[in-house]
Parts: C-alpha cells; structure tokens; sequence
C-alpha cells in the first residue's frame, strides 16, 4: 500500500473521506478512526470533517483539520462536492505517474515544496496529468519565513551566527555547480529554501500560471492553473553569470549575458509581474519581487550590464543602440517601433541614458528619435548619445532601478 499518495473523495458538502486504493479498514484500524472522528466532535472546525483511513495520511489530516484558514482558502478554489480531486502528500513524481492522465481535475498536494528533490519534473508530472485549466495547490517555506524561524528559536548573537550558515548552506551550496552535487549527496533535497519568486518562475516554466497565494503559519500555499504545456527547460542557470533571450538585428533570439539580479527563474514571471505590478517611473516594473537584495546594488551602479561587453566583442550588439529586450517587453511596444527598432543590432548604452525618459510612451519616443537621427547619420548619432549618456552617469547619477 503506497502511504505517500491518497484519493479524496466527497461524501457531502460537509464531509471529507479519504478512501485509499485498498477499500477494506478492519480491527484496530477501524477503532482509530472511530476515536478520532469522536475527536472531531470538540471542535467546530474539525466537526466539519469525517476522516478514515487516518493511518494513510496522518500528517495531511492533521494540517487541513486543525487549520480553519487553510481549509476556507481551500474551498475558495476546490469543489469539494467533486470525485476529481487528488490529494497527495508526497515529493516523488514517480507516485504521480502511476494516475491516469485527465481523470482529475485538481491536485492538492501539502508536501513542503522544499522537499522535492526534482521540482520541475515534477510539476511536469502534474501538468500531464491535469487537464488545461486544472488546478494544483501547493506549500512552500520560503527565505523570510525561514530567517524569521531561525532568529525567534535560538537567543540573540547565536541566532545570527546559525542564520549565517544556514544560508551558506541552503541558499549558496545548492545554487553553486561544484557544491551542487555534495548538497544533494548530504540532503537528498530534502529543507532546501528558495524564493516566492524562483518557486513561481518554476511553475510557469513547467506551463502553469498563478492563480493566488496565502501565507498561513509561517507557510505560502498557492493555487496554480495549467495553461500551456511545459518549457521543459533543460538548461536552467543558477550562478551569478547568466545568458538572456533578447531580440536582436532581424528578429533574431540573442544570448545576452549579465550579472544575475533577480532569483532563479524570474525571467518566466516577466507577464505576471507586470500585469500585477505594473511599470514605474523609468519604464522598469514597479516593487519587483524578483530582485535580489544583492542585485540592487549591482543595477544602482550598472555593474550587471558588463558582461554584454562580451556582446560587443562578438559583434551582437554595438556600443550605442537600443535595448535589447526581452519577447514581453518588446510586445508592449507599438508595432511601427518593433519593425523600425530591428533593422539593427541593439547597444549596450540605450538612448535611455541619454534622454532620460520617465514614462513607456517617453522611452518609446526616446528611441524613435535615436533611430531616425542613426538612419541620417550613424557615427555621428551614436558618438553624440555616448557622450550625453556618459554625462547623465557620470554627473546627474542616472542609474538602473
């Protein structure tokens, strides 16, 4: 009998059963759960709830039953009058495999993220398994909540000390290709950390979109939506240099290269996040949650565009031009632009720097007007732009936000 894995069927509106794949409870497993649905009857919220084969789950049982807040965000989202809901207590995809693609709608699974050992395969393996639109729940701890937890257990200047280390070793070594592989070794994936923003990014490069989240005692749980089909992205980057894809001379995708400034992943949430947040002023997106505290400082003073000199090298990009952006940005932009702005190779120093617009309609204008003048006269238009760019740095302190 598989213990990591349970059905949840629907009695009523009111009461949850958990059946498992072998129908037959006898002896003191009955008795258990006589017990414990006597149990119930002392709490409200727990009298709501009919729970057998206790023995299959205890730890999910547990959770929903004592949780009231857990259990009111569940049903904001899951028809628990339904028979195609499956809810799972397990980190290993290979559970998921053995159900029968499109037999459920939804997945809850309250298994700690965290202790998935292979993440995007296996929400991979809940995308096959779900039909489009189906729903998948999900639990996840994430830095600040385990920072809070390691300063309020152990008593000041220990706290910090234990803090430091533990981020060496769940936040650095996992992320690392040498450490990587003894991470793994000593752990088996089990307590790594990550953030709300690479978790995300993960589940829309598996084909799912957020559909919202909760923090319920110390925990984010979330409700995704299958859209699409997975990107299976085979070639995912941790380290602090990365490569983007951007839009280069002709349409063609570039590999750009920078500094990392946003967590794992982030690059997959760049439609979410601007239809959540918006742009600010300077035509970036407004309290992006994907930077990290270390990659604000690296865009305060421009350090992460200087690896794009290797695209300069390469002859990619020139030294002035446009920006190269990403397929979503370069969306947000009216069509005439889009065509004008590919007849060349983008730059390493925009004309943003130079013109120092505020609002999309402002950049958008910045850059037509770059282009018509390097139509007119190249070398002459880009030595200009240089110079008044390196001024506004230099002088006025324009910066990357």
């Amino acid at each position: 009998m598989n213990k990591s894995t349970i059905t949840l069927l629907i009695k009523n509106n009111q009461d949850l059963i958990f059946k498992s794949k072998n129908s037959f409870v006898i002896g003191k497993q009955k008795q258990k759960e006589k017990q414990l649905n006597n149990s119930f009857s002392s709490n409200s919220v727990k009298s709501q709830l009919t729970w057998q084969s206790w023995h299959l789950c205890p730890e999910t049982s547990t959770e929903i039953g004592n949780n009231p807040k857990l259990s009111n965000f569940i049903k904001l989202y899951f028809d628990l009058s339904s028979k195609a809901n499956y809810l799972s207590y397990s980190s290993d995809q290979i559970n998921l495999e053995k159900l029968t693609s499109g037999k459920f709608s939804s997945i809850l699974n309250l298994k700690k993220v965290n202790d998935i050992r292979y993440i995007n395969k296996f929400f991979e393996t809940v995308n096959t398994i779900l039909p489009n639109s189906g729903l998948y729940l999900g639990k996840l701890t994430t830095y600040p909540y385990r920072r809070k937890a390691i300063l309020k257990k152990y008593p000041p200047v220990l706290n910090k000390i234990i803090y430091f280390f533990d981020y060496i070793f769940s936040r650095l070594l996992p992320k690392i290709p040498i450490s990587k592989k003894i991470y793994y070794f000593l752990t088996r994936g089990k307590g790594r950390v990550m953030s709300r923003a690479e978790m995300y990014g993960r589940l829309y490069s598996c084909g799912f979109e957020i559909i919202d989240e909760k923090s319920i005692n110390q925990f984010l749980f979330f409700v995704a939506k299958k859209v699409r089909e997975p990107y299976y992205d085979k070639t995912p980057t941790y380290g602090p240099l990365i490569s983007l894809d951007r839009i280069g001379k002709n349409g063609k995708i570039l590999k750009v290269y920078k500094l990392r400034t946003m967590h794992p992943f982030s690059e997959y949430l760049q439609e979410y996040i601007y239809n959540r947040n918006k742009l600010q002023e300077g035509g970036k997106i407004k309290n992006d949650f994907r930077i990290s505290p270390v990659g604000r400082i690296l865009r305060k003073f421009w350090l992460d565009e200087i690896p794009m000199l290797i695209n300069v090298i390469k002859g990619e990009i020139k030294l002035v031009g446009v920006r190269p952006l990403s397929k979503h940005f370069y969306s947000l932009y009216d069509k005439d632009l889009q065509q004008k702005r590919i007849k060349y190779k983008p730059g390493f120093i925009p004309p943003f720097y130079a013109d120092l617009p505020k609002t999309m309609n402002e950049i958008m204008e910045s850059e037509r007007k770059y282009l018509d003048l390097y139509d007119k006269s190249p070398i002459i238009t880009d030595l200009k732009y240089f110079f008044m760019a390196f001024k506004n740095v230099l002088f006025k302190g324009a910066r990357s936000k």
